[in-house]
């Protein structure tokens, strides 16, 4: 006979990948998601003799546990921005370089941590274009409810009632919030060309000529891939630029303070093209530099997002060194 933990479990388990990507999309942090999970599901278990499969499915009532439980922990926390949202771009790339540690910053999402086996090459579980770095960086920028409110219409397609119901207000109140939510995010530039699903093929080979671009130092090749207005941002450090001439002289000073001769493995985070950037030692290898995440449009590259954090490494699990015989990384 099977236990009500064990049936809890079985019944429950596969949601996990989506109340990830759900609790990600409202902390704007991978680990404190995680949490948030682990606490859904401790709170729908203990709940589990009460639930009522009459009034709502498995999937929906997950889901508003753990909306309010995210909506509480974000009343003693502030929001992750990155570095274009909290300052004005910087107008000499050889400025030195302004630490923000003190900032808790978005952290990206590794995209094999949405899949329920994570050895399965299968497309991930949930809409990958609801987690591009753009659109979870423009969450941020709304207030909890807000979001919440954004979140459980737009990406998941609940009705307003529904919405209204779990939130504890009513569906004339949810469509005014999703009316504000809509209107701040195109304040951000965030439209659904942001969101839309990423064109995997077309992305990747980009990234591909970028990436030979970089390890070749060809910095006449990296600029014609960018786009005229690319952004390059680097938290945990404050400084960012716009525009492809100063991107361009960015990485010329990389290259003159860090040597040519890097070695750069394909990931993927938050349903984008992304790299682990490895730079040459005196020792024979290469060691652990940056995750790049990258914003591809028909135009070219259009950001270039760079985390230098060893929480985000160890996130995707990327080796600190790369021999000469390492050929790819497989994160998480």
């Amino acid at each position: 006979m099977v236990s009500v933990s064990e049936d809890f479990e079985r019944r429950a388990d596969p949601y996990r990948p989506e109340l990830l990507a759900h609790c990600y999309r409202m902390l704007g942090s991978v680990h404190e998601a995680e949490d948030l999970v682990q606490d859904t599901l401790l709170r729908a278990w203990r709940a589990y003799d009460r639930f009522d499969e009459r009034r709502a499915s498995l999937r929906t009532w997950l889901h508003r546990i753990a909306t309010n439980a995210c909506l509480t922990a974000l009343e003693k926390q502030t929001r992750r921005p990155l570095p274009s949202q909290i300052g004005v771009p910087g107008d000499d790339p050889q400025e030195p370089l302004v630490p923000g540690h003190e900032v808790p910053w978005l952290q990206p999402l590794p995209d094999v941590m949405l899949r329920s086996d994570p050895n399965d090459p299968a497309t991930v579980l949930v809409s990958r274009g609801s987690l591009r770095l753009a659109f979870v960086a423009a969450m941020q920028l709304l207030p909890p409810r807000q979001r919440a409110v954004l979140i459980l219409r737009d990406v998941l397609d609940w009705p307003a009632a529904e919405v209204a119901e779990s939130l504890g207000t009513t569906p004339a109140a949810v469509n005014s919030a999703l009316q504000r939510a809509r209107a701040r995010l195109a304040e951000a530039a965030v439209g659904e060309d942001e969101i839309s699903e990423p064109t995997d093929r077309r992305d990747r080979a980009l990234v591909d000529r970028y990436v030979a671009a970089f390890e070749n130092a060809d910095l006449a090749a990296l600029e014609r891939l960018l786009t005229d207005d690319a952004i390059l941002e680097m938290p945990p450090f404050r400084n960012w630029y716009a525009g492809k001439s100063d991107y361009v002289r960015f990485i010329a000073r990389c290259f003159a303070l860090r040597g040519i001769g890097w070695r750069m493995f394909p990931v993927s985070a938050n349903g984008q093209p992304a790299v682990a950037a490895y730079t040459p030692g005196e020792d024979g290898l290469h060691h652990l530099h940056t995750l790049q995440v990258f914003t591809v449009t028909d135009a070219g590259i259009e950001r270039t997002t760079v985390f230098q954090d060893p929480e985000v490494f160890a996130l995707f699990r990327l080796p600190p060194t790369a021999g000469a015989d390492s050929h790819w990384i497989t994160a998480r």
